[in-house]
């Protein structure tokens, strides 16, 4: 009988590692399912990691962040190239306006006053964008994307909230609110980043 040499074994055993990394499964949280994959600007991306927002004993929503590989760290996501996106789902209903308030808070937490102060434009658009949608109800969902070259592209609801906001610092600033150094939840922010 044939025996296998180490070197052709351990080629096997890292083959149906790969096969098993690559058959991924969704993943699900407070009864909302991630996938494991998302296409941005026609780029394939990963699930680096995903969790939920307390605030107190509360849930209020599921986040997933999408990478074109790996990231642990705020900088190796913020420096990675290519399409990103952030998916948010809402776990209970929440006064939309109060919601862009919390992300505008979020943003100037993570800034010092004079890379906020350029920013104030974009975030009072985004203010508006979530003012305008007066209540996100548990289980409306929206979704950050980054697209190299064209900017940031809000999507509320399944639907593009208008011109993409342009700025990569604006991205950035938005990254923040859940990577930065007073982020909205640490917990969610170790599990964005694949640690938890």
């Amino acid at each position: 009988m044939h025996r296998m040499t180490p070197i052709a074994a351990a080629l096997v055993l890292s083959l149906a590692f790969c096969a098993a990394t690559v058959a991924a499964a969704p993943i699900e949280l407070a009864g909302v399912t991630l996938q494991d994959r998302a296409v941005v600007a026609d780029t394939p991306l990963l699930l680096n990691g995903a969790g939920i927002r307390y605030k107190a004993v509360f849930k209020v929503y599921t986040a997933g962040l999408y990478l074109g590989a790996k990231a642990g760290t705020t900088e190796e996501v913020l420096a990675m190239p290519g399409p990103k996106r952030l998916t948010i789902t809402m776990l209970r209903d929440i006064d939309s306006s109060e919601l862009g308030r919390l992300f505008s808070r979020g943003m100037e937490d993570n800034l010092d006053r004079q890379a906020f102060a350029k920013l104030i434009p974009g975030v009072m658009r985004m203010s508006q964008v979530f003012s305008d949608h007066k209540r996100l109800k548990e289980g409306d969902s929206f979704v950050i994307d980054w697209v190299p070259g064209a900017g940031t592209v809000l999507t509320v609801k399944g639907e593009v909230q208008g011109e993409p906001f342009k700025e990569p610092a604006f991205y950035d600033a938005l990254m923040r609110i859940w990577l930065g150094k007073k982020p909205a939840d640490w917990k969610l922010k170790e599990a964005l980043l694949g640690k938890a």
